[in-house]
C-alpha cells in the first residue's frame, strides 16, 4: 500500500527487521527497502534479511541496511562501530542511524533518554568505519518534539555537525586513496 503513495524509501522499523512477510511485500514493491538492523541481531545476522529482499526480488542497488545500535543490558543502546564493515560485507549501503543509536531506552520515567552531546562523534566514528550514510533526527526545540527528543541535535547544531563530518569523511576518502595508490 505504501508504494501506491509515491514514495521513494521503504523503512522496515529494526523490531520488525526480521518479518518474512513484510519483508517479501516491500521487496515486491521495486521501491529502495532501509532495513533498520534489529537491537537483538549481530551485524552478521543482516545477512539473513538481505538474502530474503533478494529471494523476493529486491536487488543490491534498492537494498539499504542501518545500523541503529545494539541492546546492552536493560537501559542502553551501544553502537559498536565494527558493525559498519561487517554489515558492508553484505554488498549494499550501510547507513549509520546517530540518533537511535545513541538512546538510552528505559528510564525510570518510562520515556527514553538520550546523548545527543555524542552524536557528532560517534557520526565521526560511523565515517571512520566506512559508513555510506548518517542519519540524524533533529529539531529546533527538542525538548517540545512529540517524540525521540531526548536524544535529538538541536537544528541549531546541525549545519556544524554537517560540515564536520564532511570534511571528517573527505580526509577519511583521500587517506584511503593514498593507501590504495602505496599498495599498488
Amino acid at each position: 500500500m505504501a508504494a501506491e503513495y509515491g514514495i521513494d524509501i521503504i523503512q522496515i522499523p529494526a523490531f520488525l527487521c526480521r518479518q518474512t512477510s513484510l519483508l517479501k511485500a516491500a521487496a515486491q514493491t521495486g521501491k529502495t527497502v532501509n532495513v533498520k538492523k534489529g537491537q537483538f541481531l549481530a551485524p552478521g545476522q543482516m545477512r539473513f534479511v538481505v538474502e530474503k529482499l533478494l529471494q523476493f526480488g529486491a536487488t543490491r542497488d534498492k537494498i539499504m541496511l542501518t545500523e541503529r545500535g545494539t541492546q546492552f543490558g536493560y537501559s542502553d543502546l551501544i553502537f559498536d562501530v565494527r558493525s559498519i564493515p561487517k554489515m558492508k560485507k553484505l554488498d549494499v549501503p550501510v547507513v549509520l542511524d546517530v540518533t537511535h543509536s545513541l538512546q538510552l531506552p528505559n528510564q525510570e520515567k518510562g520515556v527514553a533518554g538520550g546523548e545527543p552531546g555524542l552524536i557528532a562523534s560517534m557520526a565521526a566514528a560511523g565515517v571512520a568505519a566506512g559508513v555510506d550514510g548518517i542519519f540524524v533526527e533533529t529539531h529546533p526545540r527538542p525538548q517540545e518534539a512529540l517524540s525521540d527528543g531526548s536524544n535529538m541535535l538541536p537544528l541549531d547544531r546541525m549545519d556544524d555537525m554537517i560540515r564536520r563530518i564532511v570534511a571528517f569523511r573527505q580526509a577519511y576518502v583521500k587517506l584511503n586513496k593514498e593507501i590504495q595508490e602505496t599498495a599498488q
